[in-house]
């Protein structure tokens, strides 16, 4: 190889390292991009239902008793942003709220938790309602910090849910998906930080 081609063969090569330490940072960055923090618990910008691209529209923490304890920290994802819980309640697109717990709550806890929830957003349940309450009840087991809790609300097909990674099952009802969205959305949520975090305000 003559010296003139060495060169050449050398400065392609530097070129070459150089194009691809780019592509390492630039996918790094957009690896950052994609995803939002709050309390230290990430969450990706969008997740796949049905075949449907849905984007996050907010995080929000839950806050429970008068000392404010933080016990998870909720993601609502929508086929479009939204602030309107009317909207966001009725709508007949995909949707999804993941639940991420920072600190461990029991099943009986939950269980009174959804009790109150419901009482709240559907207090004159027709019979087929509460079954459908009894049975999301049912689905609950102890939750440990770091583990997750996932609402599909799937218009015209079911609730589905996910906890620790296992599905549980699906709901069938749009009553059921909308009296379980009204918990967090509805009039009465169980702290208001949660709503407007969820709706797109700051999540603190």
């Amino acid at each position: 190889m003559s010296e003139a081609s060495r060169r050449v063969t050398v400065r392609r090569a530097i070129a070459g390292a150089v194009a691809g330490t780019i592509v390492l940072i630039l996918s790094g960055a957009s690896a950052t991009a994609s995803a939002r923090e709050c309390q230290g618990v990430k969450f990706d910008d969008h997740v796949q239902v049905l075949g449907q691209t849905l984007m996050l529209n907010g995080l929000g923490i839950r806050k429970a008793t008068i000392f404010k304890v933080k016990v998870y920290v909720g993601a609502l994802y929508l086929m479009k942003p939204s602030g309107d819980a009317h909207v966001i309640i009725d709508s007949a697109e995909p949707s999804e709220l993941v639940l991420q717990f920072v600190r461990g709550v029991s099943a009986g806890d939950l269980r009174g938790a959804w009790q109150e929830g419901f009482e709240k957003t559907a207090p004159n349940a027709s019979p087929a309602l509460k079954q459908s309450i009894a049975l999301l009840t049912g689905w609950m087991t102890d939750m440990k910090a770091g583990e997750r809790m996932v609402f599909t609300r799937m218009p015209g097909k079911g609730t589905q849910l996910d906890i620790g990674g296992s599905p549980k099952g699906t709901i069938l009802g749009d009553d059921f998906g909308r009296a379980l969205w009204a918990i967090w959305f509805g009039a009465q949520p169980p702290n208001p930080e949660l709503k407007s975090g969820l709706l797109g305000g700051a999540c603190d």
